[in-house]
């Protein structure tokens, strides 16, 4: 035999119960985050964040890099037009 004492019913059920309302939480939490509202509202606040500062400043240096790349981008597709254009 184990050396584990024998449980009641009373024991397991109660164990059961304990089970369920912890698997109930985790649903309900899953439910929660798979929302698509909290997903858009979560997404919105990651863009923020990219964009503010917690002070709710502006980054100025990172929307100076995007700015810069996308002038970089519409350059090199207008040079690429440009050759394409002259064949």
């Amino acid at each position: 035999m184990s050396d584990t004492k024998a449980r009641t019913a009373e024991q397991i059920e109660a164990d059961i119960a304990a089970t369920r309302l912890r698997l109930a939480s985790t649903v309900d939490e899953l439910v929660d985050r798979a929302n698509p509202k909290n997903v858009a509202l979560r997404q919105v606040e990651q863009a923020k964040s990219q964009v503010f500062d917690e002070q709710g400043r502006l980054r100025t240096q990172k929307i100076a890099a995007v700015a810069a790349a996308v002038v970089g981008v519409v350059g090199m597709l207008l040079m690429i037009r440009r050759l394409v254009g002259r064949r």
